[in-house]
């Protein structure tokens, strides 16, 4: 999922990953992210910006654990643009 995110102190657009617009709304700072996961800054940047990124279920949980949030609450809204296909 590729999200615009607008940041008003920087009075620009950015693209976002669902990820990276979880993490802005939150005001999550990455560094401390990095630090608790031992995810590099550089990974969490290219989860957050670059959509060709694929997020594994273990950075999800490490980062959800980090951050103080429900893996599973975190999951379904990184995953809120899937569906099932019409099964007719």
């Amino acid at each position: 999922m590729f999200l615009k995110y607008f940041y008003s102190n920087k009075q620009e657009t950015q693209d976002l990953t669902a990820l990276g617009l979880y993490l802005a709304k939150r005001s999550i700072n990455k560094a401390e992210v990095s630090r608790k996961t031992g995810l590099s800054t550089y990974r969490l940047s290219q989860l957050s910006n670059n959509p060709k990124s694929h997020l594994r279920v273990d950075e999800l949980y490490l980062i959800a654990l980090a951050i103080g949030a429900n893996p599973g609450e975190m999951f379904e809204f990184l995953c809120e643009d899937l569906s099932l296909k019409d099964q007719s």
